[in-house]
């Protein structure tokens, strides 16, 4: 039997969430209205129960923490964030962080369609059967491609402007961290992107951290707290820190691993990029030495 048991929701619950979900997503795609706009009526209604304005003549600093515009992210103070991109997607983060701890987020029948819908209107792409549990966060959102059947657990953190890929079937278990930018050891504002892909049924467990732009292959799993410096090969387990490769899994003859999508050995790489422009040319190498200074020593 299987792991998971659906626990559907009581016919008229069901078609109460469907029709609230479905009329939040309808403004938001609707080009005439403003999203911040939409997103700080949405929460008035949700949190308080009340019309926006209602809200802002009883109690003013709750109403001002409704309004995207009023809120600022981490993101928006990177010199690699897409002004234009992030406006469009921040209310949309806002609404999910703001709803994540609310009755509404926290429960799975609710929560899991909630952020799927904002999730299709967030990352680059956005699969069937998504499901995304509480308290995820993203840096930027629009840099994420993710596939079908991908499930993300509590507490995971996406740090995606450099850009990351989730494929098919790929599992994120609670507490993992996936990068996808580095900072030099010697100038932290050196600051370099390099994507980052996760393959297709691939599971990183619990506490577990992906650093930037390390590929793990088709069906390879990343162990329990382990730290994925480099690649992964296909059915490989990685465990450790660093992660190593320390068992493979037997799938010879298995008709589902007879094509791979994501396999590193022949992937190809995107370029790297130096996200600042102070730093965007490799320096120059000091001149040598005059001869004077290396017959004296």
């Amino acid at each position: 039997m299987p792991w998971l048991l659906n626990r559907a929701l009581e016919p008229d619950d069901a078609r109460a969430l469907e029709r609230l979900l479905g009329g939040v997503a309808e403004r938001l795609d609707d080009p005439a209205l403003d999203r911040n706009e939409v997103v700080r009526e949405t929460l008035a209604e949700l949190l308080y129960g009340a019309p926006y304005l209602e809200v802002l003549e009883r109690a003013p600093l709750a109403a001002f923490a409704l309004d995207p515009r009023a809120v600022t992210f981490e993101a928006e103070h990177y010199v690699a964030t897409d002004p234009a991109r992030f406006a469009r997607v921040k209310p949309l983060l806002w609404l999910w962080k703001s709803l994540d701890l609310s009755p509404l987020g926290q429960s799975l029948a609710s929560g899991v369609p909630l952020r799927r819908m904002l999730a299709e209107r967030i990352f680059r792409r956005a699969g069937r059967n998504l499901k995304i549990f509480q308290n995820v966060e993203v840096s930027v959102g629009y840099n994420l491609e993710v596939g079908d059947d991908v499930t993300i657990h509590r507490y995971v953190f996406l740090d995606d402007i450099g850009g990351i890929t989730l494929h098919d079937g790929a599992s994120l278990s609670d507490f993992v961290n996936v990068y996808s930018h580095t900072h030099s050891v010697l100038e932290s504002p050196d600051v370099t992107l390099k994507p980052t892909v996760i393959g297709r049924g691939v599971r990183v467990a619990y506490h577990a951290t992906v650093l930037a732009g390390t590929v793990l292959s088709d069906d390879s799993m990343l162990g329990a707290f382990a730290l994925a410096t480099r690649d992964l090969e296909p059915h490989v387990i990685g465990l450790g820190l660093p992660a190593k490769p320390r068992v493979w899994k037997e799938r010879s003859g298995d008709p589902r691993f007879e094509r791979l999508a994501v396999d590193s050995r022949s992937l190809p790489r995107a370029p790297e990029v130096r996200a600042n422009p102070d730093f965007a040319a490799e320096p120059e190498p000091p001149p040598p030495a005059p001869q004077a200074e290396l017959e004296a020593s």
